[in-house]
């Protein structure tokens, strides 16, 4: 029981550049190719273990990282809307940004074993992830060539079905203790927490302290150089804090899970990057694709162009005349390039193609996202509580969220609670922003008996909107 093939545990390491300089090795990330009899096993074993996990409520609120009904999307609004809140009102918000040094190859198969066995998983299921892991090989192809195989001895594959499933159990247990607010998406950490006193900074620093001991106890190892803190908010004292024997640099802007966000929380600087990928790749479009039917170009624009607008955009969502002009004005470039629409004015290119303006699209976005919080109930509640990812510690279980007291029957009748606020950087958060649009929506439309229901009955909606 639990014996698997020698072939099944080969893997060829194909190199994947990231950014930086291409002739560091550490500048690439390893993409383990493996035998496909063995994903498709990969692939049962996932299932029973993420079953186990998903019933038994082991993985922490705090992991949005290949976990069901969370992304990175999911992380980023729910630490955000935390961090505004205490912004909002007056308080001076330090967060750091942690950056593990080859996370996923480090991790040490006993330690590992030993938190499988303790998140209750079966003695056959764990002797068989055991023996996967153990004495495996790999050798690494590039441009041709290929290495010599060479055995294994840490770490989870990246590129294999199960690797990352079990890196989070792995993981699991690092916020554990910690006073701040932590989130993770794999090993992508943040945390945060008000330092209005020195008391409020010694309690970042000594949660620091603790993660920089789950680090040694778990034989890993934070990249020092990549850590960062971000200080946001009026009167920050700008307190360094370290790990271990290493000062932290302070940042005024990081790139978090692929957003740029700065200390003030303002968007156009990711706005300004999202319109200049996407310019770029309408031009790539333009210059080497000779046909300009729709049938071409739509395709090309959906698939190549738009997704750089709209990444994770609920949470980034441009408030600023000139950023919405920005973005807008690539989608309009993109549809004055299809044949017969070069002379007509905008609004009626979207009409033809059955379009949306990028505007009207991140409506519809937030209010699918909505959609989706409301499904998030608790179970047996009559009156709709909205539900969000909560935040990064099980004590810390307040929604984003509250049920409106009282509803009229003009309209839905699921309205939110609108929230206060001070600030712009807070009014622009989508659990501020949306509640509005939400609460003005048609009894019709908020009670879909689904998701696709839903979002047939909202475009019907948004098409009669100017």
């Amino acid at each position: 029981m639990g014996e698997v093939p020698a072939d099944w545990r080969r893997a060829n390491v194909v190199p994947i550049f990231k950014k930086g300089k291409k002739n560091d090795p550490k500048n690439y990330r390893p993409v383990s190719l493996t035998s496909i009899p063995g994903k498709i096993l990969e692939k049962i074993i996932k299932e029973v273990v993420c079953e186990h996990l998903e019933t038994n409520a082991v993985i922490a609120n705090s992991q949005h990282g290949f976990t069901k009904n969370k992304s990175c999307q999911t992380n980023l609004i729910s630490f955000f809307d935390r961090v505004t809140s205490w912004v909002d009102t007056g308080n001076a918000v330090d967060v750091a940004y942690l950056d593990f040094s080859k996370a996923f190859d480090k991790v040490p198969h006993d330690l590992l074993a030993n938190k499988l066995v303790k998140c209750g998983l079966d003695k056959t299921t764990v002797r068989w992830i055991c023996n996967w892991l153990s004495k495996r090989t790999q050798r690494v192809l590039t441009n041709a060539s290929s290495s010599s195989w060479k055995e294994v001895t840490s770490g989870v594959p990246q590129g294999s079905v199960l690797g990352l499933v079990l890196f989070n159990i792995f993981i699991n247990d690092l916020d554990e203790g910690l006073e701040g607010t932590v989130i993770k998406f794999a090993d992508n950490t943040k945390l945060g927490g008000i330092a209005n006193t020195p008391e409020d900074r010694s309690r970042i620093q000594n949660d620091l302290d603790r993660l920089e001991r789950w680090a040694e106890t778990n034989k890993m190892k934070f990249n020092r150089d990549k850590c960062k803190i971000l200080h946001q908010g009026r009167k920050n004292g700008m307190q360094r804090y370290r790990m271990g024997d290493a000062w932290l640099d302070s940042s005024v802007c990081e790139k978090d899970l692929g957003v740029l966000v700065d200390n003030k929380l303002n968007m156009s600087q990711q706005c300004d990057a999202a319109a200049k990928k996407a310019t770029g790749i309408l031009a790539c479009i333009n210059r080497g694709i000779a046909s300009r039917s729709r049938e071409v170009m739509l395709p090309l624009y959906s698939a190549l162009v738009r997704p750089h607008l709209e990444y994770c955009v609920q949470f980034w969502a441009p408030q600023l005349k000139g950023d919405v002009d920005k973005l807008e004005s690539v989608q309009r470039r993109a549809t004055k390039m299809i044949k017969g629409l070069e002379n007509k004015p905008y609004e009626e290119r979207l009409k033809e193609l059955g379009m949306f303006s990028l505007q009207k699209r991140r409506l519809r976005g937030d209010m699918i996202a909505m959609f989706s919080l409301q499904k998030r109930r608790l179970r047996g509640d009559m009156i709709a509580m909205y539900k969000y990812v909560r935040g990064s510690h099980r004590k810390e279980g307040a929604s984003l969220f509250s049920a409106a007291l009282e509803t009229g029957t003009w309209n839905n009748g699921f309205k939110l609670q609108e929230r206060r606020f001070h600030l712009n950087i807070r009014k622009n958060v989508l659990t501020v922003r949306a509640v509005g649009q939400w609460n003005s929506l048609p009894w019709a439309v908020v009670e879909a008996p689904s998701l696709e229901a839903f979002k047939q009955r909202l475009d019907g909606h948004l098409s009669g909107m100017l």
